[in-house]
Protein backbone atom coordinates (compact mmCIF):
# COMPACT_ATOMS: atom_id res chain seq x y z
CA UNK A 1 0.00 0.00 0.00
CA UNK A 2 2.81 2.39 0.84
CA UNK A 3 4.33 1.81 -2.58
CA UNK A 4 1.04 2.68 -4.30
CA UNK A 5 0.59 5.80 -2.16
CA UNK A 6 4.11 7.00 -2.88
CA UNK A 7 3.62 6.37 -6.60
CA UNK A 8 0.40 8.34 -6.97
CA UNK A 9 1.71 11.17 -4.81
CA UNK A 10 4.75 11.46 -7.09
CA UNK A 11 2.55 11.44 -10.20
CA UNK A 12 -0.45 13.34 -8.81
CA UNK A 13 -0.44 16.18 -11.36
CA UNK A 14 -0.51 13.74 -14.30
CA UNK A 15 -3.22 11.71 -12.55
CA UNK A 16 -5.35 14.83 -12.01
CA UNK A 17 -5.06 15.78 -15.68
CA UNK A 18 -6.02 12.22 -16.60
CA UNK A 19 -9.08 12.43 -14.32
CA UNK A 20 -10.13 15.70 -15.98
CA UNK A 21 -9.73 14.09 -19.41
CA UNK A 22 -11.75 11.01 -18.39
CA UNK A 23 -14.52 13.16 -16.95
CA UNK A 24 -14.65 15.27 -20.13
CA UNK A 25 -14.76 12.25 -22.45
CA UNK A 26 -17.46 10.47 -20.44
CA UNK A 27 -19.54 13.64 -20.08
CA UNK A 28 -19.39 14.38 -23.81
CA UNK A 29 -20.00 10.82 -25.02
CA UNK A 30 -22.69 9.92 -22.46
CA UNK A 31 -24.70 13.08 -21.71
CA UNK A 32 -27.17 11.08 -19.61
CA UNK A 33 -24.57 10.83 -16.82
CA UNK A 34 -24.70 14.59 -16.19
CA UNK A 35 -27.61 14.54 -13.72
CA UNK A 36 -26.43 11.61 -11.53
CA UNK A 37 -22.89 12.98 -11.52
CA UNK A 38 -24.13 16.42 -10.52
CA UNK A 39 -26.03 14.82 -7.61
CA UNK A 40 -22.77 13.15 -6.56
CA UNK A 41 -20.71 16.39 -6.43
CA UNK A 42 -21.52 17.37 -2.85
CA UNK A 43 -21.10 13.87 -1.34
CA UNK A 44 -17.78 13.35 -3.14
CA UNK A 45 -16.55 16.84 -2.26
CA UNK A 46 -17.63 16.35 1.35
CA UNK A 47 -15.66 13.09 1.54
CA UNK A 48 -12.62 14.79 0.03
CA UNK A 49 -12.84 17.61 2.56
CA UNK A 50 -13.27 15.11 5.41
CA UNK A 51 -10.02 13.45 4.32
CA UNK A 52 -8.35 16.87 4.09
CA UNK A 53 -9.51 17.99 7.53
CA UNK A 54 -8.43 14.66 8.97
CA UNK A 55 -4.85 15.52 8.03
CA UNK A 56 -4.97 18.91 9.79
CA UNK A 57 -4.19 18.84 13.54
CA UNK A 58 -7.00 20.72 15.25
CA UNK A 59 -4.53 22.44 17.58
CA UNK A 60 -3.08 24.05 14.44
CA UNK A 61 -6.53 25.37 13.48
CA UNK A 62 -6.84 26.98 16.90
CA UNK A 63 -3.48 28.69 16.52
CA UNK A 64 -4.44 29.86 13.03
CA UNK A 65 -7.35 31.91 14.41
CA UNK A 66 -4.81 34.21 16.05
CA UNK A 67 -2.82 34.82 12.85
CA UNK A 68 -4.29 38.23 12.04
CA UNK A 69 -1.61 39.08 9.51
CA UNK A 70 -2.56 36.10 7.33
CA UNK A 71 -6.29 36.78 7.76
CA UNK A 72 -5.72 40.42 6.81
CA UNK A 73 -3.89 39.45 3.61
CA UNK A 74 -6.59 36.98 2.58
CA UNK A 75 -9.42 39.43 3.28
CA UNK A 76 -7.75 42.38 1.52
CA UNK A 77 -6.89 40.19 -1.47
CA UNK A 78 -10.39 38.74 -1.84
CA UNK A 79 -12.54 41.74 -1.00
CA UNK A 80 -10.46 44.75 -2.07
CA UNK A 81 -7.94 43.69 -4.73
CA UNK A 82 -10.01 41.02 -6.50
CA UNK A 83 -13.15 43.21 -6.95
CA UNK A 84 -11.03 45.90 -8.63
CA UNK A 85 -9.54 43.31 -10.99
CA UNK A 86 -12.97 41.78 -11.66
CA UNK A 87 -14.54 45.14 -12.44
CA UNK A 88 -11.88 45.85 -15.05
CA UNK A 89 -12.03 42.40 -16.64
CA UNK A 90 -15.84 42.22 -16.62
CA UNK A 91 -16.09 45.26 -18.88
CA UNK A 92 -15.02 42.96 -21.72
CA UNK A 93 -18.34 41.06 -21.41
CA UNK A 94 -20.56 43.92 -20.23
CA UNK A 95 -22.53 43.94 -23.50
CA UNK A 96 -24.10 40.56 -22.63
CA UNK A 97 -25.83 40.86 -19.26
CA UNK A 98 -26.24 37.10 -18.71
CA UNK A 99 -22.53 36.51 -19.28
CA UNK A 100 -21.63 39.56 -17.19
CA UNK A 101 -23.67 38.36 -14.21
CA UNK A 102 -22.13 34.88 -14.47
CA UNK A 103 -18.62 36.35 -14.48
CA UNK A 104 -19.41 38.57 -11.48
CA UNK A 105 -21.14 35.82 -9.51
CA UNK A 106 -18.22 33.46 -9.73
CA UNK A 107 -15.20 35.78 -9.65
CA UNK A 108 -16.40 37.90 -6.70
CA UNK A 109 -16.83 34.92 -4.34
CA UNK A 110 -13.73 33.26 -2.84
CA UNK A 111 -13.74 29.47 -2.55
CA UNK A 112 -14.16 27.91 0.90
CA UNK A 113 -14.07 24.20 0.09
CA UNK A 114 -11.68 22.47 -2.33
CA UNK A 115 -9.22 25.39 -2.17
CA UNK A 116 -8.12 23.89 1.16
CA UNK A 117 -7.35 20.61 -0.60
CA UNK A 118 -5.32 22.18 -3.41
CA UNK A 119 -3.52 24.42 -0.91
CA UNK A 120 -2.41 21.38 1.05
CA UNK A 121 -1.26 19.58 -2.08
CA UNK A 122 0.97 22.57 -2.89
CA UNK A 123 2.46 22.74 0.60
CA UNK A 124 0.33 25.68 1.69
CA UNK A 125 -1.00 26.51 5.16
CA UNK A 126 -4.24 24.51 5.13
CA UNK A 127 -5.05 25.13 8.78
CA UNK A 128 -4.80 28.90 8.43
CA UNK A 129 -6.98 28.91 5.33
CA UNK A 130 -9.51 26.66 7.05
CA UNK A 131 -9.63 29.07 9.99
CA UNK A 132 -10.39 31.90 7.55
CA UNK A 133 -13.38 30.16 5.92
CA UNK A 134 -16.11 31.51 8.26
CA UNK A 135 -15.01 35.09 7.59
CA UNK A 136 -14.70 34.45 3.84
CA UNK A 137 -18.19 32.95 3.73
CA UNK A 138 -19.82 35.68 5.81
CA UNK A 139 -18.22 38.57 3.93
CA UNK A 140 -19.09 37.22 0.49
CA UNK A 141 -22.74 36.80 1.52
CA UNK A 142 -22.81 40.42 2.70
CA UNK A 143 -20.73 41.98 -0.08
CA UNK A 144 -21.85 40.10 -3.20
CA UNK A 145 -25.15 42.03 -3.50
CA UNK A 146 -23.22 45.30 -3.11
CA UNK A 147 -20.72 44.33 -5.82
CA UNK A 148 -23.53 43.17 -8.13
CA UNK A 149 -25.38 46.45 -7.66
CA UNK A 150 -22.23 48.47 -8.43
CA UNK A 151 -21.07 46.40 -11.41
CA UNK A 152 -24.28 45.02 -12.97
CA UNK A 153 -27.12 47.21 -11.71
CA UNK A 154 -30.04 46.65 -9.35
CA UNK A 155 -31.92 44.19 -11.59
CA UNK A 156 -30.11 41.06 -10.40
CA UNK A 157 -29.74 42.02 -6.73
CA UNK A 158 -33.36 41.09 -5.99
CA UNK A 159 -32.68 37.51 -7.05
CA UNK A 160 -29.84 37.09 -4.57
CA UNK A 161 -30.56 34.29 -2.06
CA UNK A 162 -28.05 33.52 0.74
CA UNK A 163 -29.45 30.02 1.40
CA UNK A 164 -27.06 28.17 -0.96
CA UNK A 165 -24.10 29.76 0.86
CA UNK A 166 -25.39 28.67 4.27
CA UNK A 167 -26.25 25.16 3.09
CA UNK A 168 -22.84 24.68 1.46
CA UNK A 169 -21.06 25.93 4.57
CA UNK A 170 -22.92 23.45 6.79
CA UNK A 171 -22.63 20.44 4.48
CA UNK A 172 -19.14 20.97 3.03
CA UNK A 173 -17.29 22.63 5.92
CA UNK A 174 -19.03 22.11 9.28
CA UNK A 175 -20.11 18.46 8.83
CA UNK A 176 -16.77 17.12 7.47
CA UNK A 177 -14.92 19.19 10.10
CA UNK A 178 -16.95 17.71 12.98
CA UNK A 179 -16.52 14.17 11.61
CA UNK A 180 -12.77 14.68 11.19
CA UNK A 181 -12.47 16.02 14.74
CA UNK A 182 -14.37 13.03 16.08
CA UNK A 183 -12.16 10.65 14.11
CA UNK A 184 -9.00 12.29 15.48
CA UNK A 185 -10.28 11.98 19.05
CA UNK A 186 -11.25 8.32 18.60
CA UNK A 187 -7.95 7.53 16.88
CA UNK A 188 -6.14 8.41 20.12
CA UNK A 189 -8.00 5.64 21.94
CA UNK A 190 -8.70 2.84 19.45
CA UNK A 191 -6.35 1.12 17.03
CA UNK A 192 -9.13 0.45 14.52
CA UNK A 193 -9.88 4.18 14.33
CA UNK A 194 -6.18 4.89 13.71
CA UNK A 195 -6.23 2.39 10.84
CA UNK A 196 -9.29 4.09 9.34
CA UNK A 197 -7.56 7.47 9.66
CA UNK A 198 -4.49 6.11 7.84
CA UNK A 199 -6.57 4.64 5.00
CA UNK A 200 -8.52 7.87 4.49
CA UNK A 201 -5.38 10.00 4.43
CA UNK A 202 -3.74 7.59 1.97
CA UNK A 203 -6.76 7.96 -0.33
CA UNK A 204 -6.35 11.72 -0.83
CA UNK A 205 -5.07 11.52 -4.41
CA UNK A 206 -7.74 9.03 -5.61
CA UNK A 207 -10.43 11.14 -3.90
CA UNK A 208 -9.21 14.26 -5.68
CA UNK A 209 -9.19 12.37 -8.99
CA UNK A 210 -12.76 11.20 -8.35
CA UNK A 211 -13.89 14.74 -7.51
CA UNK A 212 -12.32 16.20 -10.65
CA UNK A 213 -13.84 13.51 -12.87
CA UNK A 214 -17.30 13.90 -11.31
CA UNK A 215 -17.38 17.71 -11.56
CA UNK A 216 -16.08 17.76 -15.14
CA UNK A 217 -18.27 14.87 -16.27
CA UNK A 218 -21.39 16.48 -14.85
CA UNK A 219 -20.89 19.88 -16.49
CA UNK A 220 -18.91 19.53 -19.71
CA UNK A 221 -21.84 18.63 -22.00
CA UNK A 222 -23.87 21.67 -20.93
CA UNK A 223 -20.92 23.92 -21.64
CA UNK A 224 -20.22 22.32 -25.02
CA UNK A 225 -23.81 22.90 -26.13
CA UNK A 226 -23.38 26.68 -25.77
CA UNK A 227 -19.67 26.88 -26.47
CA UNK A 228 -19.92 29.64 -29.07
CA UNK A 229 -21.60 32.03 -26.62
CA UNK A 230 -19.38 31.05 -23.71
CA UNK A 231 -16.02 31.47 -25.43
CA UNK A 232 -16.09 35.20 -24.72
CA UNK A 233 -15.84 34.47 -20.98
CA UNK A 234 -12.90 32.06 -21.18
CA UNK A 235 -10.20 34.75 -21.72
CA UNK A 236 -11.63 36.68 -18.75
CA UNK A 237 -11.17 33.66 -16.49
CA UNK A 238 -7.68 32.91 -17.80
CA UNK A 239 -6.53 36.53 -17.42
CA UNK A 240 -8.03 36.65 -13.91
CA UNK A 241 -5.88 33.67 -12.97
CA UNK A 242 -2.77 35.23 -14.52
CA UNK A 243 -3.29 38.55 -12.71
CA UNK A 244 -4.49 37.44 -9.28
CA UNK A 245 -1.98 34.61 -8.70
CA UNK A 246 1.07 36.91 -8.72
CA UNK A 247 -0.85 39.62 -6.83
CA UNK A 248 -1.60 37.13 -4.06
CA UNK A 249 2.05 36.08 -3.89
CA UNK A 250 3.23 39.73 -3.84
CA UNK A 251 0.73 40.75 -1.17
CA UNK A 252 1.78 37.82 1.00
CA UNK A 253 5.43 38.72 0.51
CA UNK A 254 4.78 42.39 1.34
CA UNK A 255 3.08 41.28 4.56
CA UNK A 256 6.11 39.08 5.34
CA UNK A 257 4.08 35.89 5.54
CA UNK A 258 5.96 32.62 5.68
CA UNK A 259 6.11 30.40 2.59
CA UNK A 260 3.14 28.12 3.43
CA UNK A 261 0.98 31.18 4.18
CA UNK A 262 1.98 32.92 0.93
CA UNK A 263 1.02 29.80 -0.98
CA UNK A 264 -2.31 29.63 0.84
CA UNK A 265 -3.06 33.31 0.15
CA UNK A 266 -2.26 32.81 -3.54
CA UNK A 267 -4.64 29.87 -3.81
CA UNK A 268 -7.35 31.76 -1.92
CA UNK A 269 -7.17 34.68 -4.34
CA UNK A 270 -7.34 32.53 -7.46
CA UNK A 271 -9.87 29.87 -6.44
CA UNK A 272 -13.53 30.87 -6.68
CA UNK A 273 -16.74 29.57 -5.10
CA UNK A 274 -18.28 28.18 -8.29
CA UNK A 275 -19.97 25.11 -6.78
CA UNK A 276 -21.75 27.30 -4.22
CA UNK A 277 -22.81 30.15 -6.51
CA UNK A 278 -24.14 27.78 -9.18
CA UNK A 279 -27.51 27.43 -7.34
CA UNK A 280 -27.69 31.23 -7.21
CA UNK A 281 -27.20 31.39 -10.96
CA UNK A 282 -29.82 28.68 -11.55
CA UNK A 283 -32.36 30.68 -9.52
CA UNK A 284 -32.19 33.70 -11.84
CA UNK A 285 -35.00 34.49 -14.34
CA UNK A 286 -35.14 32.85 -17.78
CA UNK A 287 -33.42 35.84 -19.39
CA UNK A 288 -30.28 34.77 -17.52
CA UNK A 289 -30.34 31.17 -18.81
CA UNK A 290 -26.70 31.44 -19.94
CA UNK A 291 -25.46 32.58 -16.51
CA UNK A 292 -25.18 29.10 -14.91
CA UNK A 293 -23.16 27.86 -17.90
CA UNK A 294 -20.78 30.80 -17.47
CA UNK A 295 -20.24 29.71 -13.86
CA UNK A 296 -19.62 26.12 -14.99
CA UNK A 297 -17.18 27.32 -17.64
CA UNK A 298 -15.17 29.05 -14.93
CA UNK A 299 -15.11 25.79 -12.96
CA UNK A 300 -13.62 23.92 -15.92
CA UNK A 301 -10.97 26.61 -16.47
CA UNK A 302 -10.20 26.80 -12.76
CA UNK A 303 -9.73 23.06 -12.24
CA UNK A 304 -7.08 22.98 -14.95
CA UNK A 305 -5.50 26.08 -13.39
CA UNK A 306 -5.48 24.41 -9.97
CA UNK A 307 -3.62 21.38 -11.31
CA UNK A 308 -1.07 23.74 -12.88
CA UNK A 309 -0.73 25.64 -9.60
CA UNK A 310 -0.19 22.47 -7.57
CA UNK A 311 2.85 21.82 -9.76
CA UNK A 312 4.00 25.43 -10.18
CA UNK A 313 3.39 27.28 -6.89
CA UNK A 314 5.88 25.22 -4.82
CA UNK A 315 8.55 26.06 -7.40
CA UNK A 316 7.69 29.76 -7.55
CA UNK A 317 6.99 30.37 -3.85
CA UNK A 318 9.70 28.50 -2.04
CA UNK A 319 11.75 28.96 1.11
CA UNK A 320 15.22 30.39 1.01
CA UNK A 321 16.20 27.50 3.21
CA UNK A 322 14.61 24.05 3.19
CA UNK A 323 13.25 24.11 6.75
CA UNK A 324 9.85 25.67 6.17
CA UNK A 325 7.05 23.41 7.26
CA UNK A 326 3.42 23.31 6.30
CA UNK A 327 1.08 24.23 9.10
Amino acid sequence: MCTAVEWWERHQVVLYLAAIAVGAVVGLLVPAVADPLESAINPVLGLLLYATFLGVPFTAIGRAFTDWRFLGVVLVLNFVVVPVVVFGLSRAVAADQAVLVGVLFVLLTPCVDYVIVFTGLAGGARARLLAATPLLMLLQIVLLPVYLWLMAGAEVVGAFDPHPFVEAFLLLIVLPLVLAAATQLLAKRFRARRAIEGVVLAAMVPLMMLTLAVVIGSQVFGVSSALGQLLIAVPVFVVFFLIVAPLGALLGSAARLDVPSRRAATFSGVTRNSLVVLPLALALPASFALTPLVVVTQTLVELVAMVVMVAGVPRLIRPRISTAENV
